[in-house]
This record gives C-alpha cells, sequence and structure tokens, in this order.
C-alpha cells in the first residue's frame, strides 16, 4: 500500500524555496551599542533538523560579521553588563535533549558552562550587577525519572490547559524562573518552586529581584486572566496586577520605579493589545499606545517594550499587512512610527543610543539592519541577497477591495510567477491565513513563493476577524451573543472577505483562470476552507483543508486550549452547544462538490486530527472526493517547523493536488 506520494518535480522547488532561507533574529546590543549579537537560523536537509549559531557583528561595520559560538543549537545572546562576556543557550549536555547555558569570554578563553537542565532554556537576562544571570526552564514532577511510561502513575487533572501543543504536558513540569551565579560556581536556584507557569523576564535596576508574569490564583483557567509580579531573590512574590486583564512581556524602566508590559483589560476579549505602564511599588496601571489602534502584540514575533530613556518606550505594532518601530511616550501622547516602507520588523533591541532590527521583506529572509534616527535602515547581514539567488523569489503587489457591505476594504496581495505570460490565463490558488487574529503581509512567506514557482498564481488577503487593522476589524467576527463586542461570527463576513478579493482578483488581472481557482487555508484558513468547500458549490476547482477546525463543538471539548474559544463565540460550549454547532462547516459537508485535501498532523493539539477524521469520515461516507495525509511526529506547527522532510513532502503533496486539479 502507498504511503506517500510519488516524487515529482515539485519536491524540487519546495526544497530550494524553503532550503535556501536564512535568517537573522534574536539581536542583543552590547551594552555600549557598539556590537550586535544575533542569531542565525537555517535548516539542513541532510540532518533534517532546523539548525542555529550566535553571531557577532560590529554596529558601524566596520567588519563582517562572524559566528562566535560553535554549536549548531546555540540561540539567545545576551550581554553581560561589561560588555567582556556574552551568554548564549545550546544542546551541549550529555543527555539527548538537555540544555545547556554557556558564557563566552569575547576577549579569548575558555566558553563555560553555568547551567545544565533537562528542558529548553529562553528569556536569558544578565542582572544589571553582573553576578546573576536569570532564565525560564520547565521543571519536571519526579514522574518523569520513571524508566518508562508504564512505570509512572497516573495524572490528577484539575484545571483546564494541562497539556499544550508543541509542549506536551505543562502542569507536571510547569515553567519556572530560574537564577545561576554567572561565574558558575553553584548550581541553579528556582525563584518560583510551585505549580504556577510563569513567561517573561525583566531584572530590577538594583539586582535584588525580576518582573515577570503568570497566573498564580484559584481559577485561572476560567478566568483567564494572567498578572504581572515582582519576584525576589529571596523567593518572594509580589503581586503588581490584580486578575482585570492579560497582562505580560515585562520590562523595568531605568530607574526601577515602573513597568512597562502588554496587554489588554479583559481577557474575555480578542482584539488589539496595547504597552501599559504600572508602578512597581503598586498602584494602578494605565495604557500609553492607545493613540494608535493596532495591536501591539504582532504575528512576526512579539517582544517586550524596551525603555529608550526614562519618557519614551519602542515597541512593534502591525499596521496592514507591515509591521513596524514605533517610538511610545510614558505621557501616552500618539505613538510615533520610526521604520517606513513594506517590511516586518520581526525583532529588535536598543541600547546604548543604538537601535537594531531583523526585518524582512516579501522577497527577503529578516537581515539584521542598524535603525538610523532617520528610520533609514542600514543592513549589517546579507542574507536576503544570497535567498534571491539560491531561492529566485518574486514580489508582492498589494491591492485593496471593498467590503460588500460597504464597511471598509481588505487588504490582499497578487504573487505572480516569474516571467508570467500576462497574454494567457493561469490557475489560481487562494491562501487564507489562521488565528484569525493574524495578518498576511510584507514579509517572506514560503508558501508563496513555491506555489508561484510551481507556476500558480497567488492571492493572500486578510479578511474582517483578522489583526493589522482597527479594535473593530478583528471584532467583527466575534459571536452574536458575545457580551462585550457581538459580532457577526465565523464564516460570514470573513467569507464574504476572501470571495470579494477573488472577484475582484479576477476582474483586475486578466491572466488569472476564472475556471482554475484553488483554495488553501490552515487552523482557522482550514475552517474556512471547508466552510467555503460547503458553501460555495464548484466556484472553487479543488480546496485544501489543513490543520482545521471542521466541528466547532468537539473542537472546544477536545482541543489543548478548550474552552477558551468563548473569548471568541461570548458563550461557554456547555451552555450553549447550539452556537458552536451553528458556526461549523461539517454541518455542510453533503454540499461539498469539488476534491479536498485534508491535511492534519499526528500530534496537533491545537485543533486535533479527530477534526480532520470527522471530515474524512463524513466525505468518505457519502461518496465524496476526498484525500487524507497524516503527517507522523508534528504537531499544529507543521508548516512553519516541522521537520524539513517534512515541510518538503508536505509541499509536494499540495502541490501536486493542485496540479492535477487546476491543469
Amino acid at each position: 500500500m502507498t504511503t506517500s506520494p510519488p516524487p515529482s518535480g515539485h519536491a524540487t522547488i519546495a526544497e530550494r524555496i524553503i532550503g535556501s532561507i536564512v535568517e537573522a533574529t534574536s539581536p542583543a546590543l552590547s551594552p555600549d551599542g557598539t556590537q550586535v549579537a544575533f542569531v542565525v537560523r537555517w535548516i539542513s536537509y541532510e540532518r533534517n533538523a532546523r539548525l542555529s549559531r550566535v553571531w557577532l557583528a560590529p554596529v558601524d561595520g566596520s567588519s563582517r560579521p562572524h559566528p562566535v559560538s560553535g554549536g549548531e543549537h546555540d540561540t539567545a545572546p545576551e550581554w553581560s553588563p561589561d560588555g567582556r562576556e556574552l551568554a548564549f543557550v545550546s544542546r551541549r549536555g550529555e543527555k539527548q535533549g538537555a540544555a545547556t547555558l554557556h558564557v563566552l569570554p569575547l576577549a579569548g578563553g575558555e566558553t563555560r558552562t553555568v547551567a545544565t537542565l533537562p528542558e529548553a532554556v529562553t528569556q536569558v537576562r544578565w542582572s544589571p550587577d553582573g553576578r546573576w544571570i536569570a532564565f525560564l526552564s520547565r521543571v519536571r514532577d519526579e514522574r518523569y525519572a520513571a524508566e518508562d511510561v508504564s512505570w509512572q502513575p497516573p495524572r490528577r487533572i484539575e484545571t483546564f490547559f494541562t497539556r499544550l501543543n508543541d509542549e506536551d504536558w505543562t502542569f507536571d513540569r510547569p515553567t519556572h524562573v530560574h537564577v545561576v551565579p554567572a561565574d558558575g560556581t553553584a548550581r541553579a536556584r528556582d525563584l518560583t518552586p510551585d505549580r504556577h507557569e510563569y513567561e517573561g523576564l525583566a531584572w530590577l535596576p538594583d539586582s535584588t529581584g525580576l518582573v515577570t508574569s503568570g497566573a498564580r490564583h484559584e481559577g485561572w483557567d476560567l478566568d483567564l486572566a494572567t498578572d504581572l509580579f515582582a519576584v525576589g531573590l529571596d523567593g518572594d512574590i509580589r503581586e503588581l496586577t490584580h486578575r482585570t486583564g492579560n497582562y505580560a512581556h515585562p520590562r523595568v524602566s531605568p530607574d526601577g520605579t515602573v513597568v512597562a508590559f502588554l496587554g489588554q483589560d479583559d481577557p474575555m476579549r480578542v482584539g488589539n493589545q496595547h504597552v501599559g505602564l504600572v508602578p512597581l511599588g503598586g498602584g494602578a496601571h494605565r495604557w500609553v499606545s492607545r493613540g494608535l489602534d493596532r495591536t501591539f502584540t504582532t504575528t512576526a514575533g512579539t517582544q517586550e517594550p524596551h525603555w529608550l530613556d526614562g519618557d519614551s518606550l519602542l515597541a512593534t505594532a502591525e499596521d496592514r499587512g507591515q509591521t513596524h518601530l514605533y517610538r511610545v511616550a510614558a505621557d501616552g501622547s500618539d505613538p510615533q512610527r520610526l521604520t517606513a516602507g513594506a517590511v516586518t520588523v520581526a525583532s529588535f533591541d536598543a541600547r546604548g543610543g543604538t537601535v537594531v532590527a531583523c526585518v524582512s521583506t516579501v522577497d527577503r529572509p529578516a537581515d539584521l539592519h542598524v535603525v538610523e534616527p532617520s528610520g533609514t535602515l542600514r543592513a549589517l547581514t546579507r542574507f536576503g541577497d544570497r535567498y534571491a539567488v539560491s531561492a529566485r523569489p518574486v514580489g508582492w503587489e498589494r491591492f485593496a477591495v471593498p467590503c460588500s457591505d460597504g464597511s471598509g476594504e481588505i487588504d490582499a496581495w497578487i504573487v505572480r510567477p516569474a516571467g508570467l505570460d500576462e497574454s494567457q490565463r493561469h490557475p489560481v490558488i487562494l491562501n487564507v491565513h489562521g488565528g484569525p487574529f493574524t495578518q498576511y503581509g510584507e514579509t517572506l512567506f514560503d508558501e508563496a513563493q513555491y506555489q508561484a514557482a510551481a507556476g500558480f498564481v497567488v492571492l493572500m488577503c486578510n479578511p474582517r476577524g483578522g489583526s493589522g487593522r482597527e479594535d473593530r476589524w478583528s471584532q467583527a467576527v466575534a459571536g452574536p451573543k458575545h457580551p462585550l463586542t457581538p459580532g457577526t461570527g465565523w464564516g460570514t463576513v470573513d467569507a464574504d472577505d476572501v470571495l470579494a478579493v477573488v472577484d475582484a482578483a479576477l476582474e483586475r488581472y486578466p491572466f488569472c483562470d476564472p475556471d482554475r481557482v484553488g483554495m488553501q487555508g490552515g487552523s482557522y484558513g482550514g475552517y474556512l476552507a471547508t466552510h467555503l468547500a460547503g458553501t460555495t458549490g464548484t466556484r472553487f476547482r479543488a480546496i485544501c483543508s489543513e490543520r482545521a477546525v471542521n466541528n466547532f463543538l468537539t473542537e472546544e471539548f477536545t482541543s489543548d486550549v478548550s474552552t477558551s474559544f468563548k473569548t471568541e463565540m461570548g458563550v461557554s460550549h456547555v451552555d450553549d452547544p447550539d452556537a458552536y454547532a451553528a458556526v461549523s462547516p461539517i454541518r455542510f459537508v453533503r454540499e461539498i462538490e469539488v476534491p479536498v485535501l485534508i491535511v492534519h498532523s499526528e500530534e496537533d493539539y491545537r485543533c486535533p486530527v479527530s477534526q480532520a477524521e470527522e471530515l474524512f469520515v463524513a466525505m468518505r461516507l457519502l461518496g465524496k472526493d476526498v484525500t487524507f495525509y497524516r503527517f507522523p511526529g508534528e504537531n499544529h506547527e507543521l508548516s512553519r517547523s516541522g521537520s524539513p522532510v517534512h515541510r518538503r513532502q508536505r509541499a509536494e503533496i499540495i502541490l501536486d493536488f493542485f496540479a492535477a486539479h487546476l491543469a
């Protein structure tokens, strides 16, 4: 029995597009702002692995950037306060999967290992006095010391959110705050030895403790609130906010009196999140970025705000497909955009009067740049130039389409294959993003590139419900029974928007063949793919539904984030199951008239594989044209961070499917 698709030329295209990506990320400036450490990431098909290494570059460009670590899984660079040493994380322990924390003397000398942990180490932060290095890492229950699972006792489950996608079980291996002496003379110490999870780290200027975020109160899994906490080196934990919203990503002001953070005041809504300030000594918080009605938590990667001085901060926000750096004033006046153009700022740092950022465009992976005071970007790396030669990417054209009800306009993009003969008509693939509170836009999207390289015209858009727009735009698809932000629900105006984009593209671009249009979506996009398959007849020639929500009611019972969809719907699935059934695309399965490709991962806990099974079983029983692929060992992030071989195979399957049905 055949278990994998026959090889095709599409595999070569996918390997070239995906395998050529080398990108810069995680920039960390030296205290004086003259040097920047950063991480370079790439993939290896030979090793079937994602690899990374720490590099160093002078900010003035006087010499070439170069690697300073020698491992293949080196990440998270962090400077010592005196600028003489660099901490970073690797996997150099004796046990497989163990994380190691190292300190590298930059003037020469032996790299020392200061901590070895059984789980991943993140959020490395060096104390201002140079004595300590703080970090986050999971702490395992003693059950994990058993020889194998047959010796482990059963788990007693008392809350929701106990097993998460790409993490597995979390409640018996929570993420804690640790500190270790920077000289490595003692073992790492857990400052939060309890059952709760923590996220984000920021030192107090006097090095007596840190600020982090988490949910320590009873009922946290019901009200979904998260708070900021001050954690002393003596283990004392003090609450800074008080269960009224979601507050995370902290950064302490230079004088140690105020904590900046990102969040929102009501955890029961989906929408734009902002920069806030709260006194470290206690008191009410206030929002300082609301002069810009955009979200400061971004699809490209959310970072905590950075203090530029005592009066202003640096943060990223989305804006209609772009992601830019903004100066946010502590007095709450309107944020000022610092970068310009069709770009996505994926990560940044600011120290010593210097600002650096990793910036990508539609045809270039992220390169490291200095952000000049004028906003001009000066490149320090040139990975994008190499990618242009090896992958031969194509550019995109942005266009806007009015909403069918006249309430606004939809941002959309069209990607032409290289050398397109516009006198002929060509097959089209419409892509719909996940979320729905995310955005497509001005960044390298490998799927669009290999679809175009395979000869398809590619359409993308940001329908209502997505991010990068006004709050009301994102909340347009909230459930009609939502008590705060009632909307029309999933599969309504959002579906109208993507269909309006298809109609407009077919009218504006005659080279798009109206008889050969396919559609693909993943996660929420997969939801919309199944919905459109059952509600649009033969308008699309073929549809790929990937890692989809097909039955909203069973999704809310079985997902790793089960019960959290009430923030979208406004009611719980137990109190009002009909509301969930009403927006489930599985109810239209009898009306599906086109071939459907289902792609799902076995270890997807966000949208469990049972969602795909429901659609497959129904279509198979009804005699519909359906093909189903299940990827072993992968989760909800297959398309973004799955194994290189599986990503190539996935691309090949999808391209072969559309080539067969849009011919």
